[in-house]
């Protein structure tokens, strides 16, 4: 009798998560906000229906325009009751992941259309609290399959490792209060007279860890969140990779729900293979234009996806340019070991890259380019060579740890084919 009401329960857990979520909403924003999502939820559901994956990418974008834009944004706004502190917070985040979820489920029904998801299916997946406000989004397909498990079942050791991540998280928040209340990195920037008085290795530094703030907040949030969806018997988008360990554009996101919808919707789908140059361009101008919308337009913004954009095509033009003659032969000739080191090289210059072109959007273009005229011009060669030095080495570290977790992962296959 128990087993069978323990049943029960896990079949409706999935309208307990949904209930409990629309409550909250309405509870927090109003219950004029939540008509104002299930409006956008019918409207994609009916056009869903079509089967067109096209027009449902097309009205997805089209919704999600309508909470970046004026005179829609303004209208709908007023549709919540009440100010609070985080209201307009609560308000974008809400509306921009309702709409991307609510995206990924019309092109999951395209792609799948004998299995004939419900509009009550849409709504169980938008109205999971813990994802709702501020994410990470998981793809429909993802969160329909482990939602519907009837009796999931826990990997062993499974809660003592759900335990260690909420006490990262915990040291984490703690890391990032320091940094905010001790360490001034986000407002020195804002004192160019004062920062331009700093030595090149401190400002390279200062560069430097403004990313790895911003990183830092992002683990955070993915951090607690997942700790709660994985007490629910989901497997969350993990956090964002270490900015210290990126070294190639192609990884680079500080959030990676929304890199996975971007890459399985728009750039693995126009980009294919990720091998040629021009079905390449095209997917990544596609892939940052819907980023852009996204992000709301605006003039650093656009400065932030050009930038972005012609960094991750680059990479692909120097990886056809070196399988050219006489690049190619040259590389063959060289040992293991040598040819990493020269790839080594270029991923040294390649993090710098990246922050360069990240630091655009997290602090201001005036002290990107102060700290490249500082790093590239006036220091060279003296600070630029014993900053690329620097990070040499410590790309060659994350290298060798990537191979050895390669090595550990084969040896692991292995075994269990062996099993």
């Amino acid at each position: 009798m128990l087993a069978g009401g323990s049943l029960r329960l896990h079949k409706l857990r999935s309208w307990m998560y949904a209930v409990y979520g629309a409550l909250a909403v309405v509870g927090t924003m109003g219950p004029w906000y939540l008509l104002l999502l299930l409006g956008h939820c019918v409207g994609l559901y009916v056009v869903s229906l079509f089967g067109q994956p096209w027009l449902c990418l097309g009205v997805g974008l089209a919704s999600l325009a309508s909470f970046k834009l004026d005179p829609l944004i303004s209208w709908q706004s007023g549709f919540v009751t009440g100010t609070f502190d985080l209201q307009e917070v609560l308000f974008h985040g809400g509306c921009g992941f309702t709409v991307l979820r609510c995206t990924s489920f019309a092109l999951e029904s395209c792609a799948h259309p004998d299995r004939r998801y419900s509009l009550a299916d849409l709504l169980k997946y938008n109205f999971y609290l813990p994802f709702f406000f501020f994410g990470p989004i998981m793809t429909f397909d993802r969160f329909h399959a482990q939602v519907s498990q009837v009796e999931p079942v826990r990997p062993e050791g499974e809660l003592w490792r759900i335990r260690a991540q909420a006490g990262l998280s915990v040291v984490a928040i703690l890391a990032v209060d320091v940094f905010f209340h001790f360490f001034y990195i986000l407002t020195i920037p804002s004192d160019l007279k004062f920062v331009n008085r700093l030595p090149d290795s401190a400002l390279a530094g200062l560069a430097y860890s403004n990313l790895v703030y911003d990183w830092v907040k992002a683990a955070v949030l993915f951090g607690v969140v997942n700790t709660v969806a994985r007490l629910d018997h989901l497997d969350p988008p993990q956090p964002p990779k270490c900015i210290t360990a990126l070294y190639v554009f192609a990884e680079t996101h500080f959030d990676r729900g929304i890199n996975d919808w971007l890459c399985k919707y728009v750039y693995n789908y126009i980009g294919g293979e990720h091998s040629a140059v021009i079905p390449e361009l095209g997917a990544t101008i596609a892939t940052f234009a819907i980023t852009t919308l996204w992000l709301g337009p605006c003039d650093v913004v656009y400065l932030w996806s050009c930038l972005n954009c012609f960094g991750l095509n680059f990479e692909l033009w120097v990886q056809k340019l070196a399988e050219l003659e006489p690049l190619s032969q040259i590389e063959t000739s060289l040992s293991e070991q040598m040819s990493r080191r020269v790839r080594a090289v270029f991923g040294a210059m390649n993090f710098w890259a990246i922050i360069m072109y990240n630091l655009v959007s997290l602090n201001s273009p005036e002290f990107t380019d102060l700290v490249a005229q500082r790093l590239l011009l006036s220091g060279f060669p003296q600070t630029t060579l014993a900053i690329l030095f620097v990070t040499y080495c410590g790309v060659q570290l994350v290298k060798e740890r990537e191979r050895t977790l390669a090595l550990e992962e084969e040896q692991k296959q292995d075994k269990e084919k062996l099993e």
